[in-house]
């Protein structure tokens, strides 16, 4: 079957291919009994997730991203998009009104909603390997990719957050510009594509970067070719970008920079790449010749680069400059996700294998290719995305949630490349070269070999350490007391912000989130300070509970680092006349303390 036929009769065995995935994937959860629903993992972003729709179902506005529960009074605008808060809140609602059932409806939405996107991205990664290496990647793609996709943990019940959405739709994009010379709407799919997951998150700026580069380049080396799968994602862009800015931005916001969502600076860019690039391609005379092309995309580039120096320089910094140093030091600097290649070698150095090696093979068939074998235009746009995910990765490991995806690609190219030689030519050599392309290809045999790895390389100072961490301090039963009280402000370290927030009325200073600086360095002065400045604090701010949970891993980062402060006294059983225990939570995971009235 060639090729252009894939692309218009295969739509429904891809999906039918994907759905089997998905419906695997969800009874591996099952058989485990969803446990996310009742313990997050510590995950303060699903649960925010979800109290987020909440807010949305309870009224507050579209426009509004305020969480008022979190942080000083009056709370902190979030920097999250109304886009995912929209199907999550839409699924909560349908179910609801048909069971009557909220909590229901709830748990459905968590189940549903990553199963959702999990069976997106498997036809997307379907499509792309089929369209890069032909019907003998389909079977590798699925074995691998379910693999890789389970793995990195963004599908799991629960996962609310916006990162499997961005992966889903980079893919998508991805998909569609494969198959853009074959179906005319592919290409403008590929701009709506890239446009949201932008809108949704700037994690993914540089992948959009990526494509749009690639996409030009494409239209630079064969300008008849390209043209119009150049302009139509140009036209997506932009549009999509306009769309999104218009339905999502306040009138009031529309002149305000904000450098970690989606707002002026990104649509300025967005509508200006995808426009020049519409205009560009659609000029006649500026893309006669390959000089020409590349002169006027070289131009259009200058005005972007002149365009972000001029009106948004403070966007080209580092998204952590202005932190806190005290947040930087005693926050981001122990977020895993936030590490780097070398950080992460220096402190979970078996982490490595999980996290890099599928990524790294693959790059390296990628380069075989291309010193090999005849280049094409497919090869160009999965290794720029898996280049760009591969570099992002180095400087923060949360980029191999991506690297590792776009890494299924050429694994399963090469594992049908095997699989056909045995078939066609068997042999022990053959054969034995196919299996080994299969278990290298499998990220979830280097991520049990880097555990097993990382068990052995265990000292015993390490295994005392990790043997005081309570995995029960996020668990949604552990919160049942708390939930049952009259709504106040509680004072907690901010891994449990979140799960307060979910699972009570109540209010939090703390949570992790960048632009709650406020709220969190207000925690620290009250945890780190003396009694004194703590009871302060308490009672400026009105504060009606402490909590505590000595396994909280936060709660023993601060006890350490100031051990004569309020947290560490607390955590060494000295309470102050000022607190009273609550005797139902003695012994307890979380530990509850009332703030005496006028004491």
């Amino acid at each position: 079957m060639s090729i252009a036929k894939d692309g218009t009769s295969t739509w429904r065995f891809d999906i039918a291919l994907a759905l089997l995935a998905t419906l695997g994937f969800l009874a591996v959860n099952a058989s485990a009994g969803f446990p996310a629903l009742i313990d997050a993992g510590g995950d303060n972003d699903n649960l925010l997730r979800l109290v987020e729709v909440r807010d949305l179902l309870a009224g507050q506005g579209w426009f509004d991203l305020h969480q008022y529960r979190m942080g000083l009074e009056g709370g902190f605008v979030m920097h999250w998009s109304r886009l995912v808060d929209a199907p999550i809140a839409a699924i909560v609602l349908a179910v609801s009104k048909l069971t009557g059932n909220t909590t229901l409806a709830e748990n459905v939405a968590q189940v549903a909603w990553p199963a959702l996107l999990f069976g997106l991205t498997m036809v997307f990664i379907i499509r792309t390997a089929r369209g890069f290496a032909g019907n003998g990647a389909v079977l590798p793609v699925i074995v691998v990719g379910a693999a890789a996709l389970y793995f990195i943990g963004i599908f799991t019940p629960g996962a609310l957050d916006h990162h499997n959405v961005q992966l889903m739709l980079t893919v998508a994009s991805l998909s569609f510009l494969i198959e853009a010379r074959m179906r005319r709407p592919a290409a403008w799919l590929a701009g709506l594509c890239a446009a949201l997951t932008l809108a949704i998150g700037m994690e993914t700026a540089p992948y959009v970067a990526a494509i749009g580069v690639c996409v030009s380049a494409l239209f630079v080396l064969d300008g008849s070719g390209e043209k119009l799968i150049a302009r139509d994602f140009g036209f997506g862009l932009a549009g999509v970008s306009t769309l999104v800015f218009v339905t999502t931005i306040p009138i009031s916001a529309w002149g305000q920079v904000k450098c970690d969502a989606f707002s002026t600076v990104q649509f300025v860019v967005a509508a200006l790449a995808g426009i020049g690039l519409a205009a560009t391609t659609s000029i006649e005379a500026a893309g006669r010749t390959r000089g020409r092309r590349l002169i006027s995309l070289g131009l259009l580039g200058i005005v972007l680069g002149a365009a972000l120096l001029s009106l948004f320089p403070q966007c080209l910094a580092s998204p952590y400059t202005g932190l806190d140093p005290r947040l930087k030091t005693l926050w981001l600097d122990h977020i895993d996700e936030a590490q780097s290649l070398f950080q992460l070698a220096a402190r979970h150095p078996a982490e490595l294998a999980a996290r890099y090696v599928t990524p790294l093979v693959a790059i390296v068939l990628m380069a075989s290719r291309l010193t090999h074998d005849s280049w094409r235009r497919q090869d160009s746009l999965v290794a720029v995305l898996l280049v760009v995910a591969f570099l992002v990765s180095v400087w923060q490991v949360r980029g191999s949630t991506f690297s590792i995806a776009f890494a299924v690609i050429p694994l399963a190219a090469w594992i049908a490349k095997w699989r056909q030689r045995a078939e066609t030519s068997p042999s022990r050599s053959s054969v034995l070269r196919m299996a080994a392309a299969w278990l290298v290809s499998i990220n979830s045999i280097w991520s049990g070999a880097a555990e097993a790895a990382a068990a052995a390389l265990e000292t015993g100072a390490k295994t005392t350490k990790d043997a005081g961490a309570d995995p029960s301090c996020h668990a949604k039963a552990t919160f049942a007391a708390l939930g049952r009280m009259p709504g106040t402000t509680v004072l907690a370290v901010s891994n449990l912000g979140s799960p307060i927030l979910m699972y009570s009325r109540h209010r939090v200073f703390a949570g992790p989130y960048h632009r709650n600086v406020a709220g969190d360095l207000l925690a620290l002065d009250a945890f780190l300070g003396s009694e004194a400045q703590a009871r302060s604090i308490v009672g400026d701010h009105h504060v009606g509970l402490v909590a505590l949970c000595r396994g909280n891993p936060e709660s023993q980062l601060l006890a350490f680092t100031v051990p004569d402060g309020f947290l560490a006294g607390l955590m060494r059983g000295h309470v102050p006349e000022w607190l009273e225990p609550i005797a139902e939570t003695r012994g307890a995971a979380l530990e509850l303390y009332r703030v005496r009235p006028n004491s």
